[in-house]
């Protein structure tokens, strides 16, 4: 309850809003929504907690209180409000009242501005996901294709040659005539995501961390949990480097969101009660990303985090390639659950191994040399 509590009030207070305002069916759509953005966000909670566990309790309490305001309200409200003020050309009021009037056309300039939120959610979370893979770690998942990933970080910028690599051919082969919008979106989450990381690297060395533990954001850090952690791994970030690590959560989420709330109009055209039911789902991811913290899964479960980044660089694929094709919410989230099963699987069958070779040999009976 200390963990998941704020999250069933606020989930009483808006389903029962949902039903004086609209009756029974806003109340099913709110919770489906719901239902929607907890099961399909999971990997989203596991790559939070690796970032959660290295920053303090003070700035774990903000990601709880003021990030679940800007990941309701900012994220799944006022950002697509944004958009389509940006990419229609219309005011802030105008669109506003779009929304509220208007709420078929405004999901359709939403998803007019498709490509732009795919291009620039991909190269974000691609990033993410190539930085992870590059990095030589203690444990490895599926080797055959991580060890040569490995062999390849030590190439100067791999991750960025690699990533726009790919925007270039996205933008070749899926992007027509919105090229030149996907390739300056992509672009721009490539160069907000070197920001971001850098600075959060750089206040970490300031804070008076060594050179060879600076891995940045999707580095390998030691979880402060795990089984035989030093006192220095004990210490987490707060400060500049903390706030770096918060914006960098808030950007991830975004990239998560994205599409999740173009793909909300499939279910429901009004922007309230999309973000009702988008924000009682983030607010159970919240609540799970402090849980695994708290309760040291990703210590436990050493496969958990290969699993999430693995979810993190096939969203990054499949929006891309929902530039030109559509592809329902249903298959990205599925593909996400299915590596976190598979991840926890081998985590759990990787712990049995590990208990066997730890027993001790089995006694013999005491009588046994007179025998």
């Amino acid at each position: 309850m200390r963990t998941f509590g704020w999250s069933i009030g606020v989930t009483v207070v808006v389903l029962t809003w949902a039903f004086y305002w609209g009756g029974p069916e806003v109340f099913v759509i709110v919770a489906i929504l719901a239902v929607l953005e907890i099961s399909l966000s999971f990997d989203n909670a596991v790559v939070n907690a690796t970032i959660l566990e290295r920053m303090n309790d003070w700035w774990q309490r903000l990601f709880l209180t003021v990030g679940i305001l800007i990941a309701v309200f900012g994220m799944r409200l006022v950002f697509p409000l944004a958009i389509v003020a940006v990419t229609a050309g219309l005011s802030p009021v105008e669109v506003v009242d779009l929304a509220i009037n208007n709420p078929d056309a405004y999901a359709a300039e939403l998803t007019a501005a498709h490509p732009a939120i795919a291009a620039f959610g991909g190269m974000f979370l691609f990033m993410i996901f190539l930085d992870f893979m590059l990095e030589k770690r203690e444990h490895s998942w599926l080797t055959w294709i991580e060890k040569p990933f490995a062999r390849l970080g030590g190439v100067e910028a791999i991750s960025v040659i690699i990533a726009l690599t790919g925007l270039l051919l996205a933008s070749w082969g899926l992007a027509g005539e919105e090229s030149s919008t996907v390739l300056v979106a992509g672009m721009t989450g490539v160069i907000l995501y070197l920001l971001v990381n850098g600075l959060a690297g750089f206040f970490e060395q300031s804070a008076g961390f060594e050179e060879d533990e600076m891995v940045g954001i999707a580095g390998n850090t030691p979880s402060p949990t795990a089984p035989g952690s030093s006192t220095r791994d004990l210490v987490r970030l707060g400060g500049r480097a903390a706030f770096f690590l918060f914006i960098y959560l808030e950007l991830l989420d975004a990239s998560f969101s994205f599409d999740g709330v173009i793909g909300a109009f499939a279910i429901s055209n009004q922007i309230f009660v999309i973000a009702a039911g988008l924000g009682i789902g983030a607010m159970y991811v919240r609540s799970m990303t402090v849980f695994l913290v708290r309760k040291g899964t990703l210590a436990e479960y050493v496969f958990l985090e290969h699993g999430a980044h693995y979810a993190i660089g096939a969203l990054a694929v499949l929006l891309f390639f929902s530039i030109k094709y559509e592809i329902p919410e249903v298959v990205t989230g599925l593909i996400g659950v299915g590596f976190i099963a598979l991840a926890f699987i081998s985590s759990v069958m990787l712990n049995r191994r590990n208990r066997q070779q730890r027993l001790p040999p089995y006694p013999l009976p005491s009588n046994f040399a007179s025998q």
